[in-house]
């Protein structure tokens, strides 16, 4: 009779005791724990959805105001252009509101995705593929210790390059073709001037003001996505989207 030759632990997975780089032995989870984590799991897959949908809730709000905005300004030639003004406080102000939804949105995220890299991928991959050492302990005192994991200015950033630029552009050329053309097109700068007067305002003023309005938009933009490759490229991810 051939005798079996016993199964080295290298060859059956079930065995296989995980070690990290330098020898060391990993940590083997209990049953009862990956029972655990995987409802942890779930929870943050949750969260992160219930966040994303109040980042849309906000939006649709910039998106009516701006409509009502257009619809009053351009309802008839007397119309005044000023509520195309004043829709850009509002703007302002979702915008705000947005990027601190997306703050909380981006804690909620990046550990569901810390959880898919670090303890999903390796039990699906075939090899012993482990990304980043202690991972675990980053999660955990992330839950005992939490904190934001970007500034608020980076998230104003990642809204206004996502969304919000473009409901900034469409307003401004809402306003500019509004003075241009409507109720007839101007033919001298100083009829653009006069129809863009606020009060004691001169137009020339107010036009500046418009034009560092969009500008300093579109470099907040500009500013975040260049942090965000620099925080990527730190972490020796493309994106910037891990734990801290």
């Amino acid at each position: 009779m051939a005798q079996e030759i016993p199964k080295s632990p290298e060859a059956d997975p079930a065995v296989l005791s995980p070690t990290s780089p330098d020898g060391a032995e990993r940590k083997s989870l209990t049953p009862c724990e990956i029972t655990a984590v995987a409802h942890l799991y779930r929870a943050e897959v949750y969260r992160s959805t219930i966040w994303r949908t109040r980042l849309d809730t906000t939006t649709n709000w910039a998106v009516v105001t701006l409509g009502v905005a257009l619809s009053i300004t351009f309802s008839s030639p007397e119309a005044s252009p000023l509520p195309l003004v004043l829709v850009g406080v509002l703007i302002i102000l979702f915008l705000a509101l947005e990027a601190r939804r997306y703050r909380y949105f981006n804690v909620w995220r990046a550990r569901a995705r810390w959880l898919e890299t670090h303890f999903y991928a390796p039990m699906l991959d075939e090899g012993d593929l482990h990304l980043e050492e202690n991972w675990q302990k980053t999660l955990a005192k992330d839950y005992i210790t939490p904190a934001y994991h970007i500034p608020f200015i980076t998230a104003v950033g990642r809204r206004i390059r996502h969304n919000y630029l473009w409901i900034l552009l469409i307003q401004s050329l809402a306003y500019a073709g509004r003075v241009m053309v409507h109720p007839f097109p101007i033919t001298r700068w100083e009829q653009a001037t006069k129809r863009t007067d606020i009060g004691p305002i001169p137009g020339e003023l107010v036009m500046l003001m418009g034009v560092l309005y969009v500008l300093s938009w579109v470099a907040i933009s500009f500013w975040s996505y260049q942090d965000d490759i620099n925080r990527g490229e730190r972490r020796g991810s493309p994106k910037s989207d891990s734990m801290g």
